[in-house]
């Protein structure tokens, strides 16, 4: 009897902590469809449906020169991508620790919109799964433990669907159509290497400032103050992103990896880098 007593046990814990992470991957699974659902359901009409070089007369020439080599004549316009990415990511646990990550982004781009999910191993077998999304113009942001314990939650708020919107821009090289004047950009000069570029979703828009290297590819972008999740507030900082490793995808040039920095007082903080693996991209023609 005791031994029978003795195996249900042991075998109640082994299946016990079993059953517990199924049901969080289950459980953060059936959130992460209903988002995708939302997104996907909220694409809008992409016109035109090419790209026609023309609509480059007049805007800033750093601007224009990056069309001209990252885009051809008749290019059709991009409505929606599917990423898979890797790469590791400073979660503010100790300065400069870093832990491995990979995720996926579905991105559509009329309305703007993204998902983007992570699992970011912080130890061996231990996993915490990431949403980062802007989705029917609602900027939302959290973590959780194995998918169900929650480890941050930032509350739903203009500043951090303002960060979420900014966080889209900045991404656009990676689906360059969506940088022409034609699907929403509009484009101000500030000298010959940079160029601010300007999005709206409704009453809500943001600015982000684009700077260009010498094969006049976007090589980083930046803000003044990106919204970030500081002791419970937002607080306005310092932001800036950089690509490289330019490939040719679907006959665009795109960058393949990327990093992200907050420019604290003590000096510049990167806290995520990756690359691409995978892209596949929707167009509307």
């Amino acid at each position: 009897m005791w031994l029978n007593l003795v195996f249900l046990l042991l075998l109640a814990l082994i299946i016990m902590p079993i059953a517990v992470l199924l049901f969080g991957v289950t459980r953060w699974q059936a959130g992460t469809s209903r988002l995708q659902t939302r997104l996907e359901n909220g694409r809008g009409r992409i016109i035109p449906n090419t790209y026609d070089s023309s609509e480059l007369e007049g805007l800033p020439e750093p601007v224009q020169r990056y069309f001209l080599v990252s885009l051809k004549d008749g290019q059709p316009i991009i409505s929606a991508a599917e990423l898979g990415l890797e790469g590791e990511i400073d979660l503010g646990r100790a300065r400069g620790k870093w832990s491995p990550a990979t995720a996926t982004q579905s991105v559509v781009m009329q309305s703007p919109g993204f998902h983007w999910d992570a699992r970011v191993r912080i130890a061996p077998a231990t996993k915490i799964f990431v949403l980062d999304a802007y989705i029917a113009g609602t900027g939302m942001l959290k973590a959780a433990l194995f998918g169900l314990f929650p480890v941050v939650k930032v509350p739903s708020s203009p500043e951090l669907t303002h960060a979420e919107l900014m966080r889209f821009l900045a991404e656009a090289p990676l689906y360059p159509t969506k940088l022409l004047p034609s699907q929403g950009v509009v484009w101000e000069p500030i000298d010959d290497r940079s160029a601010q570029a300007t999005l709206a979703d409704g009453d809500l828009s943001v600015s982000l400032v684009f700077d260009f290297d010498e094969a006049g590819l976007i090589g980083g972008v930046r803000a003044s103050g990106r919204y970030r999740a500081l002791d419970g507030k937002m607080v306005q900082t310092p932001w800036e992103g950089s690509f490289s490793d330019y490939k040719e995808r679907s006959e665009m040039r795109i960058p393949l990896r990327a990093e992200v920095a907050w420019i604290l007082p003590e000096g510049r903080t990167p806290y995520w880098r990756g690359r691409v693996i995978d892209i596949m991209y929707k167009f509307s023609a």
